[in-house]
């Protein structure tokens, strides 16, 4: 991550200081977001694009939290963070104190200060007051990184119960409930059938929101105190070596992405979103992926099918790749511009238009938009066949009616990637002693529920075994 120094505040060094010390910066600083490397810089590179306030910066940020008599913001994190409190210390500049306080509910705020949509932030009674909630994300992160840089973050080893756990997948959730399975005394294995842990983390999400050497830096950690992992290896309950175990912990996500059965998908340039992304993810560390196997933006016009993050993550490895033009189209409807959303009132999270980094670097972005067929030549594809639509209610109620409007009319496009999110897995009748969790449990969600998820698994587990 970058340094920047940025002075965004409207208030003088002396009348902060008078703030600060009545414990009501709110009042008297605005919200200040340490904001993107210029887009002429970053889309040269897969370079984390978020950048960092200065310390002084970020301790003024801290104390910008109300310390709410009701933290609405604990309320919404599904991890059950408190902000108030690691803020507090922040502010005053107690960084090992803030990270404890951190690490108390969240294990890997390194993660989720870089890639979490920040929950607690659009629950924050700031966001209801003025839409300048506390910037609890970046100050995660901040804490985070300083407890690593001065070795506050130290392998815990705990005393060994007797009793041998494994998880099978190594993304948020299988890691979560590792390490707290790990330091309730069980002796746990990690079972991933990739090349290194990480799930979503490592192979969905660009380099560019999360360099992978953090979650390698965490791997360090997990390792000395006592976590095995072994890679490459695709099991399931049933297998012959987790036979010894007293539980086990399915933690597989979302492996199937939802597809788009219309004429012309077997067409050469139609691919799931994760296939670029996880191929990309490879190449950077150094896997050797033959050209022929590559998928590549190059000098193509670039259609992605969906309008989530995951939709976003393929546009800005896109423009990485070269790219010569973006489209992107999404068969709902345009979110409200915000900042407040009538349907999902304060303190819910508002389904607003989201604007990220990727969009800033360039994108034609559509809505109501039905694809109907896949356009090629010679196997190869060249253009999408898509159709204007509007939702009108359904009068048996239920689910809105999908009515045509207006012309079908062809996207140009060499390369389509379908970013429409993925199938919730079904499990058979498992045994007692096995415990499904995150997104192979609940289906595609944050990587914070994800992480939650495991937490609560790995309890249930202690508890059984108990």
């Amino acid at each position: 991550m970058h340094n920047t120094s940025s002075t965004n505040t409207t208030t003088t060094p002396a009348a902060a200081q008078k703030a600060n010390a009545r414990g009501a910066s709110f009042l008297t600083v605005q919200r200040q977001e340490a904001g993107y490397r210029p887009v002429h810089d970053r889309i040269h590179d897969f370079g984390e694009v978020e950048q960092t306030l200065n310390t002084r910066e970020r301790k003024q940020q801290a104390n910008r939290c109300m310390d709410c008599g009701v933290p609405f913001c604990h309320w919404a994190c599904p991890l059950g963070n408190r902000p108030p409190e690691w803020n507090a210390a922040l502010a005053r500049g107690e960084w090992e104190l803030a990270y404890h306080l951190l690490a108390a509910t969240n294990p890997f705020p390194e993660f989720t200060g870089r890639i979490c949509p920040a929950l607690c932030e659009k629950a924050c009674v700031l966001n209801r007051f003025n839409h300048q909630p506390t910037t609890n994300r970046e100050d995660e992160a901040a804490i985070t990184e300083g407890a690593f840089r001065e070795g506050f973050i130290q392998p815990r080893i705990p005393l060994r119960n007797g009793r041998r756990v494994a998880v099978i997948g190594a993304g948020p959730a299988g890691l979560a409930a590792a390490n707290e399975l790990n330091q309730r005394g069980y002796q746990v294995s990690v079972f991933e059938r990739a090349e290194a842990a990480g799930g979503l983390l490592r192979y969905g999400i660009p380099n560019f929101k999360l360099n992978k050497a953090i979650i390698d830096r965490r791997l360090r950690i997990l390792q000395a105190e006592g976590i095995e992992f072994r890679y490459g290896q695709e099991v399931n309950p049933t297998s012959a070596q987790l036979q010894t175990c007293d539980a086990i912990v399915v933690a597989t996500g979302t492996p199937a992405a939802r597809d788009l059965r219309v004429p012309g998908r077997d067409l050469r340039g139609v691919h799931f979103a994760l296939e670029m992304l996880a191929q990309q993810n490879r190449i950077l560390a150094g896997i050797d992926i033959p050209q022929e196997e590559r998928i590549s933006a190059r000098g193509k016009d670039v259609l992605v099918i969906g309008g989530g993050d995951t939709g976003s993550d393929c546009i800005g490895t896109a423009h990485r790749q070269g790219a010569r033009s973006v489209t992107q189209i999404e068969i709902m409807p345009r979110p409200v511009e915000g900042p407040e959303d009538p349907a999902n009132p304060w303190p819910n999270y508002p389904r607003t238009l989201k604007t990220t980094s990727s969009h800033e670097e360039g994108c034609t972005r559509r809505w109501n938009i039905n694809t109907l067929e896949f356009l090629g030549t010679d196997g190869l594809l060249t253009g999408v066949r898509v159709q204007e639509i509007d939702w009108q209610p359904n009068p048996a109620g239920g689910r809105p009616v999908m009515v045509e409007k207006g012309e079908p009319e062809v996207i140009k496009a060499e390369l389509v990637l379908l970013a429409m999110g993925f199938l919730k897995p079904e499990h058979p009748h498992y045994p007692d002693n096995v415990f499904v969790c995150g997104d192979a449990a609940n289906g595609a969600s944050l990587v914070v529920r994800a992480m939650a998820s495991g937490i609560e698994t790995a309890a249930r587990v202690d508890e059984f075994l108990r």
